[in-house]
């Protein structure tokens, strides 16, 4: 898988946080790559359920420096797209030293785009400028 493709399988996989609760992420986890339109080899699987699951382990920590950025938005009030794709670039540029800032910011918004509403790309980018 590309990097691009890898990066679209963790948003999809930690936006189930939003819907199962955290305890009950590792059980997810296998339905994830179980899903019938999953394909990736072992290292692709290892890689996506290690960044996954270290970006679950920082949630809160991730979430607060959200909040400190969004200005009149908390995340609690944001879309559950627009804050997936918030907590991977944020996970990204600060704690992932294998991938440049303007990359992150850059596949945060094409994913945006993609699975995001009309506006969720420009809500996405503004927030993330605050944090370069």
């Amino acid at each position: 898988m590309s990097r691009r493709e890898l990066r679209e399988q963790i948003f999809k996989f930690i936006f189930r946080v939003e819907f199962n609760d955290r305890d009950e992420m590792p059980e997810q986890e296998d339905f994830f790559f179980e899903a019938d339109e999953f394909t990736a080899d072992e290292k692709d699987m290892q890689y996506i359920s290690k960044k996954g699951n270290s970006i679950l382990e920082r949630l809160d920590e991730i979430d607060d420096k959200i909040n400190q950025q969004a200005k009149g938005w908390t995340t609690q009030r944001m879309g559950k797209v627009d804050l997936t794709i918030l907590r991977l670039a944020v996970y990204e540029i600060l704690f992932d030293d294998d991938v440049p800032t303007g990359v992150a910011i850059n596949e945060a918004v094409e994913l945006a785009k993609k699975f995001g509403q009309e506006e969720s790309s420009g809500f996405v980018n503004g927030i993330l400028a605050k944090f370069v």
